[in-house]
């Protein structure tokens, strides 16, 4: 009988089949030995293994901010891990501790509660006893411990939860009587209380609160709450006390009524812009009050001191972010006088900062540029890229000293700094060239005498470029035409030769056989002048053909053997012209150019020994015939 060993596991899926080795003796007979195969097949039985064994909890942290119903946990995975179950969809999932806002759904989801967590609290924790049944009556279980964190998000809050509002009786519908801001992300706002009559309405992206019809002498208790859009629940509350002042009382009233200047942006902080005049009602109940509103921008920049307005830090013209503002401060000066009710009034003001050319135009660090001698007409040679420290910072003119010319056949463009090829290049004549282009700066200052330059030297090299001999094919022709009459035109032959890529066009001459000018030649295209004579004449002419351009230009020759037939008859003129390619034993047309240009070291040393022979001779001579 083979059982099975106490604490055993069989797993079909690392061990599927086991060779068991038996082996039986009876006293006075040989050993038998048999074999035994145990074949282990996969069942459906749940087993726990080390992550639901062990004893401690499974941790889970998540944000107090999470949207409700939101998936925390998985308890069993896909693929299986800490069960070993043919398919989840045998498995049943329930909580043994119901003292808990989470839910865990029948596919073992462990959810958020339905209304989310309560962001005000600090961390909060929850214990999430979880079994897991098959259908067997096998079950597993583990301990899972959520940890709620608070939200990174920023809170909404007010920065000012209280502000009292005195506006003068007779204001219109729709003027803005006065507006709130509150911190944080998304923030919208509304009007909670009173409900009616319904004075006043707010903006809900802005939070500015205008009035809804003509209003009297009242008190108005607003509360304004803000909240998240995306998160209702993160808000907050503040008052707003409005009261409505009858006229029988005055409001202050101050010389200017509006400020609006320019100040330079080397303005010193504490300098005055403007200093108020203000007086009260008649009854003088009280003294005058001054005070600054507006965008927090304008309140760093500006504070008030009594009646002045006066600069607070410096205005810097050349940064970003004075160009976001557009250059340009709004406040309001709100001047109040004491007494009950209090009178108010606000005196706009518009503060427009100027540049001033504080910097010179700076010059490239490297200047260098090359450029082949055979770029054509404006090619692009480089850019110059100056800089300046004032805004905008490319805001440059550029300019080329002594302009272009055959000295330096160059151009600047004025607002890209390119330099450009205006003229011809001849790397034998010129190395190099050495220009100065200067840099003028534009729109720094309101006053256009106040510019300034600053001259930048280029340095552009030529790179020389080797011409080859112009080529043409066949070198040497033999040519038959019959005469025309006297005074026509008769093309003969197309020449047909190249050159240089680069270089310019290839120019034709006859420079040999052609005595007598009955030819020509237009461009490329020999042409012939029949004249009177009766007899056939042959004529041979050399053409010689030019390439390259300024002092590298080279030739080549093209012999051309030209026989002329005379016409035989009256009858229209005709050509036939007969091309074929001697040999070249026959006619062998030979050019040779001879030339020795020896350098100045070269001519200075044998002129010296030339001296040198002279007197040495001439010592000898003398030598002699003193003996």
């Amino acid at each position: 009988q083979v059982t099975l060993r106490a604490g055993a596991e069989l797993d079909a899926r690392r061990v599927n089949q086991y060779t068991l080795i038996l082996r039986a003796a009876c006293p006075g007979e040989d050993e038998v030995e048999e074999r035994l195969f145990v074949r282990v097949t996969a069942g459906h039985v749940l087993r726990c293994d080390t992550l639901f064994t062990s004893a401690e909890a499974d941790v889970v942290q998540v944000l107090a901010d999470v949207a409700p119903r939101t998936p925390l946990y998985v308890v069993l995975p896909q693929p299986l891990g800490g069960l070993t179950f043919p398919s989840p969809s045998f498995l049943q999932f329930r909580l043994r501790n119901h003292n808990t806002p989470l839910t865990l759904t029948h596919r073992g989801l462990v959810l958020a509660p339905d209304n989310g967590f309560d962001p005000s609290k600090d961390t909060q924790t929850f214990l999430l006893d979880i079994e897991v049944m098959d259908r067997h009556g096998h079950n597993c279980s583990r301990t899972l411990r959520v940890e709620v964190l608070p939200s990174r998000r920023p809170r909404v809050t007010f920065p000012e939860p209280h502000r009292a509002v005195t506006v003068t009786e007779g204001i219109g519908p729709w003027e803005v009587v006065t507006q709130v801001y509150a911190r944080g992300d998304n923030v919208r706002y509304a009007i909670l209380a009173p409900v009616a009559p319904v004075l006043f309405t707010i903006h809900e992206v802005t939070g500015e609160i205008r009035s809804t019809r003509r209003l009297q002498a009242i008190h108005a208790h607003l509360l304004v709450r803000a909240y998240n859009a995306l998160h209702p629940d993160d808000h907050a509350t503040a008052t707003v006390n409005v009261t409505v002042q009858g006229t029988d009382r005055l409001a202050p009233r101050c010389v200017p009524a509006i400020f609006v200047s320019q100040v330079p942006e080397t303005m010193s902080p504490g300098s005055t812009l403007v200093t108020l005049r203000c007086t009260g009602s008649s009854s003088a109940d009280g003294c005058l009050h001054y005070a600054l509103e507006g965008p927090p921008s304008s309140l760093s920049h500006f504070c008030m001191e009594g009646p002045q307005l006066k600069v607070n830090t410096t205005l810097d013209y050349d940064s970003e972010a004075m160009a976001a503002l557009g250059f340009q401060f709004t406040a309001t000066i709100v001047v109040t006088v004491g007494g009950q009710p209090r009178q108010s009034t606000r005196v706009p003001v518009l503060v427009t900062v100027t540049p001033v050319n504080e910097f010179r135009p700076a010059c490239p660090s490297s200047a260098t540029f090359t450029v082949p001698e055979t770029a054509a007409f404006g090619s692009v040679v480089g850019r110059v890229a100056g800089t300046d420290r004032d805004y905008p910072q490319d805001s440059l003119e550029y300019s080329l000293e002594g302009g272009p010319g055959p000295a330096q056949p160059f151009s600047v463009d004025r607002r890209t700094g390119e330099i450009r090829v205006v003229g011809p290049l001849d790397s034998q004549q010129h190395k190099s060239y050495r220009l100065v282009v200067r840099l003028t700066d534009t729109h720094h200052d309101l006053d256009p005498r106040k510019r300034q330059s600053r001259p930048c030297d280029v340095s552009v090299r030529l790179q020389a470029v080797p011409d080859q001999l112009p080529e043409c094919t066949p070198e040497v022709q033999e040519l038959r035409i019959t005469a025309g009459s006297p005074g026509s035109r008769q093309p003969v032959t197309s020449l047909l030769c190249h050159g240089s890529p680069d270089s310019a066009p290839l120019t034709y001459s006859i420079v040999g056989g052609n005595e007598d000018g009955r030819f020509r030649l237009e461009r490329n295209t020999l042409v012939y002048l029949p004249g009177d004579r009766a007899e056939p004449q042959p004529f041979v002419l050399l053409v010689e053909v030019w390439g390259g351009s300024g002092g590298r230009r080279r030739s080549s020759l093209v012999a051309l053997v030209v026989q002329v037939t005379p016409r035989s008859t009256p009858v229209p003129a005709s050509t036939t012209t007969q091309r074929t390619t001697l040999p070249k034993e026959p006619l062998v047309v030979l050019q040779t150019e001879a030339g020795w240009h020896p350098p100045a070291w070269f001519v200075a040393v044998l002129t010296l020994s030339g001296v040198l022979l002279l007197a040495t001779l001439g010592c000898t001579a003398r030598s002699l015939l003193c003996r």
